[in-house]
């Protein structure tokens, strides 16, 4: 994308050319953020489909490989933007540890505040001569009501929010810095000075999958970011991420993804090509 930002309205007239002629498999050098209001779309993020229940939005991060095919009834919104434009989103941070970013909205705030929020960007960036920095503003705050609603789907009183999310975040960014060694769940508690049992029941509550699932999925990604954007062999990326056996990594991205890494590889090289 040569441009820091891009808004487009999803409409039956919009999306007639992407109905007809489907858009395969691709990664772009930008953020993406669907938001989706109404219809059934499908998104694929690498082999896996999902048909999307709106209203519901869909972070997709620099590099994903992916598809969007809408159906008739789709309406919404797609916002594209540069990472420098608004850096350091919790969307961008929580892509590293997720197979996929997404959460439903609210029919009511999609209605309004998000709607409101969207033409306003839209009319600017119509303008002759863009503000960026208007736009910016007006991206910043629409993620951060967005990333704010997104957390009420977890943890259940404002207390536990404060305290196991400042707690759970902690041992994601010590997570960012140590994933590519072999350590697990024992690791990253001793370095919280708690319990791994304690950081289990944060990290379910927060997202849904234990300490070890997590600490998985973060170098299940950079394992897909490498066998897509580097020439190393499956056995060197594997001892990379601290894994001693070609085999047992592979036996880890084969349960998965239901596919092993040189087929991984070759499939999204000739989906992409």
């Amino acid at each position: 994308m040569n441009v820091p930002f891009k808004i487009i309205r999803l409409t039956k007239e919009s999306l007639e050319p992407i109905i007809l002629n489907p858009i395969p498999l691709h990664r772009h050098d930008h953020e993406e953020l669907l938001i989706i209001t109404h219809g059934k779309p499908v998104h694929t993020l690498d082999y896996t489909k999902e048909e999307l229940q709106p209203p519901v939005i869909v972070y997709v991060a620099q590099g994903k490989v992916h598809n969007f095919t809408p159906d008739t009834e789709t309406g919404g919104w797609v916002i594209r933007f540069k990472n420098e434009l608004v850096p350091n989103s919790r969307f961008n941070f929580y892509s590293n540890f997720l197979d996929r970013v997404n959460y439903k909205l609210n029919e009511d705030y999609c209605s309004t505040t998000l709607n409101s929020l969207c033409e306003i960007m839209m009319k600017e960036f119509q303008e002759e001569a863009i503000n960026y920095l208007v736009i910016k503003h007006l991206l910043s705050a629409l993620l951060t009501k967005l990333e704010a609603d997104s957390k009420t789907e977890y943890l259940d009183t404002q207390a536990a929010n404060r305290w196991q999310m400042v707690t759970f975040n902690s041992f994601l960014k010590i997570l960012e810095f140590n994933y590519m060694r072999p350590e697990g769940a024992d690791f990253y508690s001793g370095k919280l000075n708690m319990s791994t049992r304690n950081l289990n029941l944060i990290s379910q509550s927060a997202f849904g999958k234990s300490v070890t699932e997590i600490i998985e999925t973060r170098k299940l990604i950079e394992a897909r970011n490498l066998l897509l954007n580097s020439a190393k062999t499956v056995s060197e990326i594997g001892y990379d991420l601290g894994y001693n056996e070609k085999s047992h990594f592979t036996k880890v991205f084969r349960k998965r993804t239901g596919v092993t890494p040189t087929e991984y590889r070759d499939q999204m090289h000739t989906d992409i090509s």
